[in-house]
């Protein structure tokens, strides 16, 4: 458990801290959106472009073997991070979005006409629309995990729907919405069973847990810098090497390739193959800073505080009357720092909108989870996500927050 000074030590790092909004105290509680950035990020940006901003894995001159060095290194600690086994296993896109893109993209050539894709009704858009568009492409059968009222998935109805026609299981690890962490490993194993490949969503989960993708033994993992303390526009996909290899590039261009002619064209090895143009050189390399700082840390230490926030803001939310709750359990182990809730049937907007004024981030709307939305029969919720950064203090300022937002709204 961290003492108040020790967390005040590590908000000292996040320069944002100190910004006011509408002259209150920022309180920023939209972590699952993104996180904020500790100064040795932020500097790190700075320095990039002033000592070694160079195109990388081409040229010969001094920058582009510095920006190259320093680009490869960040991969090898992302393999270590992970636990994968090889660095080529790492490759690098834009993000999470764009790293389940790829995959569905690439495994086209494998799905045929009564193929089955499983997913859950709480996934976020991203791990929802590139398998339904690729199933109505091919003809494929889309199935849907349902889920209780609590939110957590029935994994009888899992089992029910897996079959040998199930070519891939795409899930997320930590619902974006709820906070629920779901038994993935499970999930891998009874997949594995059926011969079918897994894909977890991990956005939520690398500054949460303790990932080992080999102990896991899935077989792709995808999550971006811009939630674990790192920028915005970089994020990976992990593949096992061997499907990795069988698979087909969906982007085309440069770095990916090794010989063109103009009868045909051959593709770089692993990682090149599915990283074509220009990567976000300073994203990579301003990341390994964001890892050394989680790490510094210990995502154990991350963890157990943000869970103790958790605690505390739940036990606080359920005093005010006309809340709902949404995802709860009592096991807190299958929980992450995310809470959403709606205020006595008021509009999440209005209510988001009265808590900005006091300075309190929020996350409002249908959280990119309409299909969620749908089961849970509302137009939207109001969630808020704790990072490191956030205090007690700050969960006892919004319990005010809300009080005030309904006081107002049920005038």
């Amino acid at each position: 458990m961290f003492s108040e000074k020790e967390i005040q030590k590590i908000r000292n790092q996040f320069p944002i801290l100190k910004e006011r909004v509408y002259s209150n105290p920022l309180v920023y509680m939209d972590n699952a959106a993104t996180t904020q950035k500790p100064l040795k990020v932020i500097q790190a940006s700075q320095d990039y472009y002033n000592t070694m901003n160079s195109n990388v894995h081409r040229g010969l001159h001094y920058l582009s073997h510095k920006a190259t060095f320093y680009v490869e290194k960040v991969r090898e600690k992302l393999q270590k991070f992970i636990h994968a086994r090889y660095s080529s296993e790492i490759i690098f896109t834009k993000g999470t979005t764009e790293s389940i893109n790829l995959v569905a993209s690439s495994m086209d050539p494998f799905l045929k006409k009564g193929d089955e894709v499983i997913i859950s009704c709480i996934e976020h858009h991203s791990n929802f629309v590139p398998w339904q568009v690729l199933c109505k492409k091919k003809g494929a059968i889309l199935k849907i995990i349902s889920i209780y009222e609590n939110g957590f998935l029935k994994l009888k109805d899992f089992e029910f729907l897996i079959s040998k026609k199930t070519k891939i299981v795409s899930i997320s690890h930590i619902s974006n919405v709820l906070g629920i962490i779901n038994p993935i490993k499970n999930i891998i194993k009874k997949s594995h069973e059926y011969g079918a490949l897994v894909l977890i969503d991990g956005a939520q989960a690398p500054s949460n847990l303790d990932l080992d993708v080999q102990d896991l033994n899935v077989d792709f993992y995808v999550f971006s810098a811009h939630k674990m303390y790192g920028p915005t526009g970089i994020g990976i996909l992990y593949g096992k090497k061997k499907i990795l290899e069988k698979l087909h590039p969906y982007q085309f261009g440069g770095e990916m390739i090794k010989n063109v002619s103009f009868n045909q064209t051959t593709y770089s090895d692993l990682p090149f193959k599915f990283e074509a143009g220009t990567p976000n050189i300073e994203g990579i390399i301003v990341w390994g800073f964001a890892i050394d700082f989680v790490k510094e840390i210990g995502i154990s230490n991350i963890q157990s505080y943000k869970k103790n926030l958790l605690i505390y803001a739940v036990k606080r939310l359920s005093l005010i009357d006309g809340i709902q709750l949404y995802g709860k359990s009592n096991d807190f182990s299958k929980k992450s720092g995310i809470i959403s809730f709606n205020l006595n049937k008021l509009h999440c907007f209005d209510v988001g909108s009265i808590l900005d004024r006091l300075g309190i981030a929020v996350r409002t709307g249908h959280l990119c989870a309409q299909p969620l939305m749908e089961f849970f029969k509302v137009p939207g919720m109001i969630r808020i996500s704790f990072s490191i950064y956030n205090t007690f203090k700050e969960i006892d300022y919004l319990f005010e927050g809300l009080l005030k937002a309904k006081k107002i709204l049920l005038k």
